[in-house]
């Protein structure tokens, strides 16, 4: 058995590794497997970070795609509606109530005879300025306030997280009519923007929390610390950095939310006020004519769905591109 096991040992071709008697293993000489091309690393190519990943991802999403040439068509709309129409959305005249379309106004005109086709165009700036602003500053405040509390700890995460707590048990759309009932002597955009932020920055506040509580136990923060680095410095330079991916996915998911909330709260008639040209109001104004004229009713509706779809399309796909494990196909 010894000149066997000596003889073994010296052919480069086949030996055994730490074999017991029946156990013997196999190794085959490293010039006969050379490295696959498809286990090779290009050791020239620069680094790539999460971001860098998250993009390359997101550009081969179909669903990204679509959503996004909806999203900046929807945009350029809001923000250049003389590109789409020359016609005034607040010129209305009786002798054109619900009379069908015609040249010029290729949808007809409402109840009030005001164009159809003008007011939907002209009300894509109001949902998309409400849906915007408020997710930012929900995003901004409700981040803030999960980070410190994540990230401090003790008695700060205790208050911040009761806070949190008693604003989460308050239905979002249910505390802004309440807010809003007070002040309906306003006029001014940005008091559905504040209202709604008022209730929304909840969500995000839970999940920063949770994200921040994860980062600040990772390496980097203790290494930062060791060199010398401040907690506040800490915070803002790396944690909050490596925690905003979860508050980008629910922020563009919520922006949908947003809209439709907008949408809502002016067709309760306590959002924003009729001389405002909005979907949710055109709607509002149009619900007593869908059994006679539904196409009034329709148009704004069709707007308000597609722009609601391509924000919450978005929304997945970001999802997709920043947690790979929460991906559904």
């Amino acid at each position: 058995m010894a000149n066997t096991m000596n003889t073994l040992s010296s052919d480069a071709e086949n030996f055994f590794i730490d074999a017991l008697p029946g156990q013997e293993r196999y190794v085959a000489p490293e010039e006969e497997t050379p490295l696959r091309a498809v286990d090779s690393i290009d050791e020239s190519a620069p680094p790539t970070s999460m971001w860098a990943d998250a993009w390359r991802t997101l550009r081969k999403n179909p669903l990204f795609i679509i959503s996004a040439i909806l999203i900046v068509f929807i945009v350029v709309v809001a923000l250049f509606p003389q590109l789409f129409t020359s016609n005034d959305p607040k010129y209305c005249t009786l002798d054109n109530s619900l009379a069908g379309p015609s040249a010029g106004h290729p949808l007809g005109f409402d109840k009030q005879g005001c164009d159809v086709y003008s007011r939907v165009i002209y009300g894509a700036r109001t949902s998309i300025s409400v849906g915007i602003l408020t997710t930012l500053i929900v995003a901004l405040v409700g981040g803030l306030i999960g980070a410190i509390a994540g990230f401090f700890g003790g008695w700060v995460d205790a208050i911040l997280s009761r806070i949190t707590d008693i604003f989460y048990a308050i239905p979002m759309l249910l505390g802004a009519i309440v807010v809003l009932q007070m002040f309906r002597t306003s006029t001014s955009i940005w008091k559905v923007v504040l209202v709604l932020a008022l209730f929304g920055w909840v969500s995000i506040a839970r999940i920063a929390r949770s994200a921040v509580l994860e980062a600040k136990n990772l390496e980097f923060n203790t290494a930062s610390t060791a060199l010398g680095s401040t907690p506040m410095r800490n915070l803002f330079r790396h944690v909050i950095p490596n925690s905003l991916a979860p508050v980008i996915v629910i922020a563009t998911t919520s922006l949908g939310s947003y809209i439709v909330s907008e949408a809502t709260l002016s067709f309760l008639g306590i959002g924003l006020p009729s001389s405002v040209v909005s979907w949710g109001g055109d709607i509002s104004t149009a619900q007593s004519l869908l059994r006679t004229n539904p196409e009034v009713l329709f148009y704004p509706s069709a707007a308000l769905a597609v722009t609601v779809l391509a924000f919450i399309m978005m929304g997945d796909a970001v999802k997709d591109a920043l947690d790979p494990k929460s991906r559904t196909a």
